[in-house]
């Protein structure tokens, strides 16, 4: 238990659905788990994590020719309680007898590719690419021979996307004097975003190093002066009252731990296509890797020396 503790950290846990009624017809209506956007579900693709095991099922929508075929002939749009997932049965019983339950979780089925020019795709990067950097992270430390003049604990919390309620019970575990937080944010740039509101973020130009209030000054300008010297291409986000991610969940603990966030641009955020460039995965990794060794043990964060 070592008397100055640092916590790199990122959430491991995807949106998704429960399912909450099955139909007489066999049908299963769903409720959101997390930040699910129900306009991409049409058509997709699904397995349904029942108490028998995975069970493929699709979320089923009416062709364009009978949803014109209402009285008022508006195309009718996808809503929560107008979805519902076919996985072949057509009984309750049927449904049941596959293991399929009331509160069974529903993740879709969609996994990794790469597209050209070093852009990664696939459901979950946010924010399972966070889990997979700062595992990075230890992997070179260890090649490396590094030792660190602090205890290091390398952390995938669940439940961000539901509230930031794994970061709430790490922090309380483990009292970190620091912690250090990667996700994703938005890139910017494309269409029906608003840079204005959003800022200006792009893909393959760096790391994000977020401003916030709940990002603690001293420990962002150490990481933003060691991209400086690592020549580690960088961007900066700033924020509101919240950053929406685990740092806030630190930052406030505890009589208050000193937090950072270095994020990773992506685009489609919450669909099964969620976009990163493989040049940022690396930097974000470096990124971390070269703070990690500026942060001396017992590092003074307070604003009055």
């Amino acid at each position: 238990d070592a008397p100055f503790k640092v916590v790199i950290e990122a959430h491991a846990d995807e949106i998704s659905w429960f399912v909450n009624y099955i139909s007489d017809q066999g049908l299963i209506y769903l409720k959101r788990n997390g930040g699910v956007d129900h306009q991409i579900a049409p058509s997709m693709r699904v397995w349904i994590h029942g108490k028998k095991g995975p069970v493929k099922a699709v979320f089923g929508w009416p062709a364009i020719h009978t949803r014109l075929g209402n009285p008022d002939n508006k195309e009718q749009q996808p809503k929560v309680d107008n979805l519902s997932l076919d996985c072949g049965a057509r009984t309750k019983k049927e449904v049941e007898d596959l293991g399929i339950h009331i509160g069974a979780v529903v993740t879709y089925e969609e996994g990794f590719d790469e597209l050209a020019n070093g852009y990664y795709i696939g459901r979950a990067f946010d924010n399972r690419i966070g889990g997979f950097m700062i595992a990075e992270v230890a992997r070179l430390l260890k090649e490396n021979k590094k030792k660190l003049p602090f205890g290091l604990y390398i952390v995938n919390s669940v439940q961000e996307e539901i509230g930031l309620r794994g970061a709430e019970m790490i922090t309380q575990t483990i009292k970190p004097n620091v912690a250090i937080v990667t996700d994703v944010c938005h890139d910017t740039t494309t269409p029906m975003i608003d840079k204005k509101i959003e800022g200006d973020l792009q893909m393959g130009k760096g790391p994000v190093i977020a401003y916030a209030p709940a990002t603690q000054n001293i420990l962002r300008e150490l990481i933003v002066s060691t991209a400086e010297e690592k020549n580690i291409p960088f961007q900066r986000h700033a924020t509101s009252r919240v950053t929406g991610t685990d740092t806030d969940a630190f930052a406030y603990s505890n009589g208050g731990v000193a937090s950072a966030l270095i994020s990773l641009s992506l685009r489609y955020m919450h669909t099964t296509v969620e976009m990163v460039h493989k040049e940022d995965v690396e930097n974000v990794i470096q990124l971390i890797y070269e703070s990690l060794l500026k942060l001396e043990n017992n590092h003074d964060f307070s604003y009055f020396k």
